[in-house]
């Protein structure tokens, strides 16, 4: 079975690392750290570019040689307020210290150069529903393609109501043959309310040779290499996660799954 679902290593300090070495691709990394008020966390973003995001709390942060102040306003997730966030481009290092009780996502893809350290949000980043009936969400799109801050990453926020479809009808984006599809790597940071809730993610491909489903938990992250990717949040737990996405090229094209296209 591969290891796609990575389950927290522990409740304090780093508590997900995860590199292109040990998932055993090319280009994402995602990283998290649950900070008490006080506490540090600090990194070199060496060959590659960070977006770092508040998903929880407040932090005081300093990168790229600057003092970029107290990021963050959202105590809790489901709070659906926009992040505060702040890109640091490759060759850079970055810190962050713990002003409340916080959790910081890295989220990491190769950086060449093309963009300097900036904010992104909250300003600028607005809660807008896509789908619809059960497949109905609301996304927060902190750098996706229209969004012109990075060099290789695409990340976005997304809240599925209880009983709700996510990432579907279900699709792929494993193939560069760009405008048609293009090839992305992914994670899902998952986040559950109640916190003691679970969710269903599937990975699967058309002929079958990757097929599987898992039970998320709150903090779980979802590796996606290849394949469709659906999530759904059963009646009675509202689902959260994190999406980290990139590849050779940094454009969102993907191609249905055959049994879910009269539905696109």
């Amino acid at each position: 079975m591969p290891d796609l679902l990575k389950k927290p290593f522990g409740t304090h300090g780093k508590v997900h690392q995860i590199t292109p070495e040990n998932a055993g691709w090319r280009y994402v990394g995602f990283s998290l750290y649950r900070l008490r008020a006080g506490e540090t966390a600090q990194e070199a973003t060496g060959e590659n570019e960070v977006i770092l995001v508040m998903v929880e709390g407040k932090a005081h942060i300093e990168a790229a040689g600057q003092d970029w102040g107290e990021l963050g306003d959202r105590m809790d997730v489901f709070e659906k307020t926009p992040p505060h966030c702040l890109y640091v481009p490759n060759a850079q290092q970055w810190q962050a210290e713990a002003v409340t009780d916080c959790v910081v996502a890295v989220c990491s893809a190769p950086g060449h150069g093309g963009h300097q350290a900036r904010r992104i949000g909250p300003d600028g980043i607005t809660l807008t529903e896509r789908g619809k009936g059960t497949n109905t969400r609301h996304i927060n799109n902190i750098a996706m393609e229209a969004e012109d801050y990075c060099d290789s990453l695409l990340v976005t926020e997304v809240f599925t109501p209880a009983g709700h479809w996510s990432s579907y009808p279900s699709h792929r984006h494993d193939e560069d043959d760009f405008p048609r599809i293009t090839y992305l790597e992914e994670t899902y940071y998952h986040r559950l309310n109640p916190s003691n809730g679970w969710a269903i993610q599937r990975v699967y491909t058309d002929d079958g040779a990757l097929n599987e489903t898992m039970a998320v938990k709150d903090g779980d992250v979802v590796c996606v290499p290849r394949g469709h990717h659906p999530c759904g949040a059963p009646y009675g737990f509202e689902m959260y996660y994190l999406n980290v996405m990139a590849g050779p090229r940094r454009h969102w094209r993907f191609v249905a799954a055959p049994e879910v296209e009269h539905l696109m």
